[in-house]
C-alpha cells in the first residue's frame, strides 16, 4: 500500500509517521508522487486501510493491487454448472426446485413430491427449520421432518434441498440432505456459511431483501473461501415501500451477475409476490432473463398448509408455467434438467391418495 501524505506534512510529521509505522511492526520506503511525499509499505500487514489513513500526515491510503475475488474468478463463457445429485444448474441447464413452505404429512408431502416432479422439477424443496418474523409462527418440524422429506426424496427419485439455520444442524442433519439452502435472512451469517461450505454439498445462497449485490457476493466469497465451490445464487426480491407485491423481485439481477462471474442465478418468484397468482407471470420474466433456475412453492391444497398459503402454486397452474418455459428455453437454446433420480427399491406410494397423484 502506498500511504499518500497530505500536502503540508512537514519533515518531522514525516519522522513521526516513520516512527509510528515501526511502531506497528511495518517499514516503509518514502517517496515522491510528484509534488506530494507519500511513504511505500514494504512489509505485508492485516490492517485495513482505514486503519492506516489515521495515522498523523496520511491524507489516503491507496492500494498497490486490487485482490481478486474468488466469486470473480468464477467466470467463463456460458457459465458453470452446479450439480446437486442428478439436477443440474447453469452452463445451458435450466431447473425447476418446486415442493411445499414446509414439511408436514409424509403422505402430504409425497403426493407434492410427484405432482411436482410430473410438472418437471428436478428437486423437491420443504422447509424443516423455518426461520419466521414472529416467534409465535410455526418454526417447522425439525428431524423428524428432514427424515420424512429424506424417505420421500428417495421413493420419489427426485433430489433434495432443506434450509439451514443454525451451524449446529450441520452436524446433525448435513449428510441427510442433497443440498443446502441459506435463506435471505441467514446470508450474513458467516459461521454457518463456513459450516455448511465444509459439507462439500452444493449450496444455495439467497440474497438478503436489504443486501447490494457485492454484499450478496462477499457472502459467497465465504463460501468459496472455505472450499466449496458449488455455489448457486437465489434472488428473492428486494424491500420496496410498495405494497403490491411482498418484495420487489429484481429480474435486472440475473443478466448482471452473468456479466461479471460465472455461478448460476437461480430466481425465487415466490416469495417475492407473496401472492400465487403473480408467481407465473414473474418466473417467465425471470427465465426470459437468463434465470439458471426457479424455487417455487407449490402445494395441491393450499388451505391445509401451515406456512404461506397465498404464494403457493396449484399444480395445474404450474403444469402450465412449465410448458411455457420450455418454449422459452427452446428460443434460447437452452435445456430443461429433469434431474430425476433412479427411485429406491421401496419406490411404492405410501397411501392411496398418493397413488392417484
Amino acid at each position: 500500500m502506498i500511504l499518500l501524505l497530505q500536502s503540508d506534512a512537514s519533515a518531522p510529521q514525516r519522522s513521526r509517521l516513520q516512527a509510528a509505522l515501526s511502531a506497528l511492526g511495518l517499514s516503509a520506503d518514502a517517496v515522491r508522487l510528484g509534488e506530494r511525499h507519500a511513504m511505500v509499505l514494504t512489509s505485508p500487514t492485516d490492517l485495513p486501510a482505514d486503519s492506516l489513513a489515521r495515522l498523523e500526515g496520511v491524507e489516503r491510503v491507496l492500494p498497490l493491487e486490487q485482490r481478486t475475488s474468488l466469486v470473480s474468478e468464477t467466470f467463463r463463457e456460458g457459465g458453470t454448472t452446479v450439480s446437486m445429485g442428478t439436477a443440474r444448474f447453469g452452463g445451458g441447464w435450466m431447473g425447476l426446485i418446486a415442493g411445499p413452505c414446509t414439511v408436514e404429512s409424509e403422505e402430504a408431502l409425497e403426493q407434492i413430491a410427484r405432482l411436482v416432479k410430473e410438472a418437471g422439477a428436478c428437486a423437491l424443496r420443504g422447509g424443516v427449520f423455518k426461520v419466521r418474523t414472529s416467534p409465535h409462527s410455526y418454526q417447522g418440524g425439525g428431524l423428524d421432518a428432514l427424515q420424512r422429506m429424506h424417505r420421500v426424496s428417495r421413493r420419489v427419485g427426485l433430489p433434495f434441498l432443506t434450509e439451514f439455520t443454525d451451524p449446529r444442524q450441520v452436524s446433525v442433519a448435513g449428510e441427510l440432505v442433497d443440498g443446502v439452502q441459506i435463506g435471505a435472512r441467514h446470508m450474513q451469517n458467516f459461521p454457518l456459511l463456513t459450516e455448511v461450505a465444509a459439507l462439500g454439498k452444493p449450496i444455495m445462497l439467497k440474497r438478503h431483501m436489504g443486501a447490494g449485490v457485492d454484499e450478496w457476493l462477499s457472502a459467497a466469497e465465504y463460501i468459496l473461501k472455505a472450499g466449496n465451490e458449488q455455489v448457486v445464487l437465489c434472488e428473492r426480491g428486494v424491500r420496496s415501500p410498495d405494497r403490491h407485491v411482498r418484495f420487489l423481485l429484481d429480474v435486472s439481477v440475473v443478466p448482471y451477475l452473468k456479466s461479471r462471474i460465472g455461478l448460476p442465478v437461480l430466481v425465487d418468484p415466490s416469495h417475492a409476490a407473496g401472492d400465487w397468482r403473480l408467481v407465473p407471470a414473474l418466473a417467465k420474466a425471470a427465465v426470459a432473463a437468463g434465470a439458471d433456475g426457479l424455487l417455487i412453492e407449490a402445494h395441491p391444497a393450499p388451505e391445509s398448509t401451515r406456512c404461506d398459503a397465498s404464494q403457493a402454486l396449484p399444480p395445474a397452474d404450474l403444469r402450465a408455467l412449465m410448458t411455457y418455459v420450455r418454449e422459452l428455453l427452446k428460443l434460447d437454446g437452452r435445456r430443461l434438467s429433469d434431474g430425476a433420480l433412479a427411485p429406491s427399491a421401496d419406490d411404492q406410494p405410501s397411501s392411496p391418495r398418493a397413488a392417484s397423484a
